[in-house]
């Protein structure tokens, strides 16, 4: 007798709800305790803790826009969608934690914590400022690097090597 695989996608919502408050506390904190346009050095020279709002995409795409309030919703619509369609991916592969899962339920986190702050306040906290050879990283924040880390997994993901008789399933995190 076979029974069906226990569903693990209440874990997966689980890391996309902690990457969600763990995104909101940090921006509620630099929001309440570092002036707009300051910074907090960490490690002189390589990373500082800023406070920017970026009304734009990644990077501060869009952000000088002529129609700031078409990308803001453009943003809200693309975000929403983005997050919609990585949440039924979730439903559909939940019965397993693999490295695509899990990546995903980052990714979905991060959409959703970026998409909160351009609903509910128009634009994005963003307070992570790094320095690499002189070269200035634009700044960003946890949902961003929820985002891209997710992102960085699904191509790790993707590069992995199945083997021949089980190269539909996914590769299991114990």
């Amino acid at each position: 007798m076979s029974f069906p695989a226990p569903r693990r996608l209440h874990w997966l919502l689980l890391i996309s709800m902690a990457v969600i408050i763990v995104d909101r506390v940090t921006k509620t904190l630099v929001a309440s305790h570092i002036p707009l346009g300051d910074a907090i050095p960490v490690i002189p020279g390589f990373l500082r803790i800023t406070h920017w709002l970026n009304e734009g995409a990644a990077f501060s795409l869009f952000a000088d826009s002529a129609s700031p309030n078409a990308v803001r919703w453009g943003l809200i619509a693309f975000s929403a969608v983005a997050a919609i369609a990585v949440l039924i991916a979730l439903i559909r592969l939940g019965s397993r934690m693999t490295l695509a899962t899990v990546a995903l339920a980052l990714v979905l986190g991060g959409a959703l914590g970026n998409l909160h702050d351009r609903v509910v306040y128009g634009s994005v906290v963003d307070f992570i400022e790094v320095h690499i050879f002189g070269y200035h990283w634009p700044d960003f924040n946890v949902a961003d690097s929820s985002i891209v880390i997710g992102a960085c997994l699904l191509l790790l993901d993707s590069l992995l090597p199945r083997k021949s008789s089980e190269s539909a399933k996914p590769v299991e995190i114990q």
